[in-house]
C-alpha cells in the first residue's frame, strides 16, 4: 500500500477513536452530598498519580501508563487524581478505555501553562470538557498552608479560586469544580469559595480520618472526599510496635484502617484518592536513589512515626513491584459495595 495512503488511513483511524471517546460525554453532577455520574452515585476509589521516573527532577512521564493502568484495574481503582493537566489525548483515551476517570488539577503558577494565575486553565477546560475520562476540575492543592504565596492573605487565594470555579461552571456544565484543601476548610474558605461543588481534603490524622466526616457534616451540606490520605512505608523511629527503617507493614496497616473509615462514611464522603500510586524518588534528595526525609506541611499526623518520608508513599515501588499495602487497597476497594 502507498505509504501516504497508509498514513492517512492511520490518522483517520486514530481520529475516529478520539472522536468516539470524546463524543460519549458522561455528565457528572452533584445532588445534596452525593457525586453522580449519569445520575448514578459515584464513590471515588482512587489514587494520586504523578509518575516521575528514576533520575528525573519532577518531570512526569507516561511511558509506563499501560502497566500502571493494569495495576490500578487489578486494585479496583476507578479514579486517578493528577496534580497538573494531562495534555495528551492518547493518554486520556487509554485511561478512559481502562474504565478509570481523572480529576484534573490546575496549579496557581505553572509557568503560564494551563495555570490559574495566567488564566490559561480555561483553555484546557474548553479543549477537553467533552472527554469522558474527566471526572472533576480541581483548583489548587493545600494552598491554605501558604498565605505567603498570596500577599500574606489566604482570602486572596479563596477569591481567585472562586472566580476560576465560576468561569469553569460557565464553560462546562457537565463536570463539577473541586479543590484539594489542607484538612477541614474553615468558615472563611467556605463563605468565599461558594463555586466549589465538591470539597477535597488532604487529611493526615494518623490512621483515623473518621472525625472529619462529622466535622464536615456540621459546616456544609456539599459533597466531600479525601483528596489525600495514607501512610508511607518508612519508619523514622521505632514506634507503636513498628521497627525503624523501611516498614511496609506499617503502611499496610495504616491504609487498611484509613480505608475502613472512608467506606464506613459514604453517607457523607464520596471516597478517597489515596496517596499515592508510585514511590517518588525525586522528592527528597538524589533522584537516582531512594532517600529518606522530605517534608510536607502540617503532616505530623503521618502514621506511625509522625514523619513524612516523601519517597516511600507508593502502593507500588518505582519499579512497579507491589508493596504489602497494594493487597490492602485491592481488598478494600473491591469488597466495597459502594
Amino acid at each position: 500500500m502507498n505509504k501516504k495512503i497508509l498514513y492517512i488511513l492511520t490518522f483517520l483511524s486514530i481520529s475516529l477513536v478520539s472522536c468516539n471517546v470524546e463524543s460519549q460525554v458522561d455528565k457528572v453532577t452533584v445532588s445534596k452530598r452525593q457525586l453522580l455520574v449519569n445520575g448514578n452515585p459515584y464513590i471515588i476509589k482512587g489514587i494520586c498519580y504523578h509518575p516521575v521516573p528514576k533520575g528525573s527532577e519532577n518531570h512526569r512521564n507516561f511511558d509506563n501508563l499501560t502497566q500502571d493502568l493494569g495495576l490500578m484495574k487489578e486494585a479496583g481503582i476507578n479514579t486517578i487524581r493528577v496534580y497538573e493537566p494531562i495534555d495528551d489525548l492518547q493518554v486520556l483515551n487509554e485511561i478512559y478505555k481502562a474504565g478509570i476517570k481523572v480529576i484534573i488539577g490546575f496549579g496557581y503558577n505553572q509557568n503560564g501553562v494551563y495555570d490559574i494565575e495566567s488564566g490559561t486553565f480555561i483553555d484546557y477546560v474548553k479543549q477537553y470538557k467533552n472527554h469522558s475520562a474527566i471526572l472533576m476540575w480541581e483548583l489548587g492543592n493545600e494552598y491554605n498552608y501558604h498565605p505567603d504565596w498570596f500577599k500574606g492573605d489566604i482570602k486572596n487565594w479563596y477569591n481567585q479560586m472562586n472566580a476560576a470555579a465560576a468561569l469553569i461552571k460557565d464553560t462546562d456544565p457537565n463536570h463539577p469544580t473541586t479543590t484539594a484543601h489542607g484538612d477541614l476548610p474553615d468558615n472563611t474558605a467556605l463563605s468565599i469559595a461558594k463555586n466549589i461543588d465538591v470539597w477535597g481534603m488532604n487529611v493526615y490524622r494518623w490512621d483515623d480520618p473518621a472525625p472529619i466526616y462529622k466535622q464536615w457534616e456540621k459546616v456544609s451540606d456539599k459533597p466531600m472526599y479525601l483528596s489525600e490520605a495514607g501512610g508511607d512505608s518508612y519508619m523514622k523511629i521505632t514506634k507503636a510496635g513498628y521497627q525503624q527503617g523501611e516498614n511496609q507493614q506499617a503502611q499496610a496497616d495504616a491504609n487498611d484502617k484509613i480505608l475502613e473509615d472512608v467506606f464506613a462514611n459514604t453517607n457523607i464522603g464520596s471516597g478517597v484518592t489515596l496517596f499515592s500510586f508510585l514511590d517518588g524518588w525525586w522528592k527528597a534528595g538524589n533522584p537516582n536513589q531512594q532517600d529518606t526525609g522530605g517534608s510536607a506541611p502540617n503532616s505530623s499526623g503521618v502514621p506511625y512515626d509522625g514523619a513524612p518520608n516523601e519517597e516511600y508513599w507508593g502502593i507500588v515501588d518505582i519499579d512497579r513491584n507491589k508493596k504489602k499495602t497494594f493487597e490492602v487497597v485491592k481488598l478494600r476497594y473491591k469488597s466495597s459495595n459502594n
